[in-house]
């Protein structure tokens, strides 16, 4: 993950800043070399710092050629990147977060999520409507969703309803729900010590996807996120209603360009994962 951007200017800064917080060897790990205790990128505390770390660079490469955007989302952990790229805060500040985020998400456990493809969206609301203890936690798109909750309200949700496909999720929580109720009121005390600055670009948040640009009402939307639900669907439809032509994915992988794809006429998609996206 972290090769196709070494040769970015401030790459190994970055990551040796983020090494320095963290207190293990970041790019070690993102390469597969480390050893020991926390050394596997799979633990969300090595995940989401690495995914900041590797999308800020791939964001200053974008801005060192002059582009920019009318409008910045991102997906879960994303948004903390969007606010990146939309002058927020700085990369230390942003990686100092994702560190806090990535440790409270850790320990929180006691959940169970699963992915729902193919329903019917009235019945999908019914039956979680009707069940305890369950939520929408990804709404990612009109056939696309995931559950978040109590392992035995989840199963009673997805063995009920109709659907193409059920996948429980590997995770060691019920991540934005109500149950990361403790997580979230630890992050909000790391936030209020945290300057957010005006955004330069709108960010559509996981829990309002409105345009906003005042920091304070960004700052109060990340403090809810981890409790509420991430609305890509409504995300999606907001850039269209925008007028957005283009969609541009920063980071590995292309799930977020494949639900535009699929969900959206009119927006054409665009990869920036590596150096070599950028021409460079």
């Amino acid at each position: 993950m972290a090769a196709g951007v070494l040769e970015l200017p401030g790459a190994k800064e970055r990551f040796e800043a983020a090494s320095t917080l963290l207190g293990r060897d970041l790019l070690a790990i993102c390469n597969g070399e480390a050893e020991g205790e926390l050394s596997d990128l799979g633990d969300t505390r090595n995940t989401q710092p690495a995914l900041f770390v590797v999308e800020s660079l791939l964001v200053d490469g974008l801005k060192a050629q002059g582009r920019s955007a009318n409008l910045v989302a991102g997906h879960s952990l994303g948004e903390l990147v969007a606010l990146y790229a939309a002058g927020v805060f700085d990369a230390a500040t942003g990686i100092q977060l994702m560190k806090t985020r990535s440790e409270l998400m850790a320990a929180a456990g006691g959940g169970a999520m699963t992915a729902v493809m193919g329903f019917d969206r009235g019945e999908l609301e019914a039956l979680v409507n009707a069940t305890e203890g369950v939520v929408i936690a990804n709404d990612n798109s009109s056939a696309q969703v995931v559950l978040s909750g109590s392992p035995e309200a989840v199963n009673s949700v997805s063995s009920q309803l109709k659907c193409k496909r059920a996948i429980p999720l590997a995770v060691s929580g019920a991540f934005h729900s109500p149950f990361m109720e403790q997580a979230a009121s630890a992050f909000a005390a790391t936030l209020e010590e945290v300057s957010f600055a005006d955004a330069s670009i709108p960010v559509l948040s996981n829990t309002d996807p409105t345009p906003e640009t005042s920091g304070a009402a960004l700052k109060a939307r990340l403090r809810s996120q981890m409790t509420t639900g991430v609305r890509w669907r409504e995300t999606m439809e907001a850039m269209t209603a925008a007028g957005i032509s283009t969609a541009v994915e920063i980071g590995p992988g292309n799930v977020l360009s494949g639900l535009i794809k699929r969900s959206t006429e009119g927006i054409t998609n665009a990869q920036i994962a590596t150096a070599a996206d950028l021409g460079l």
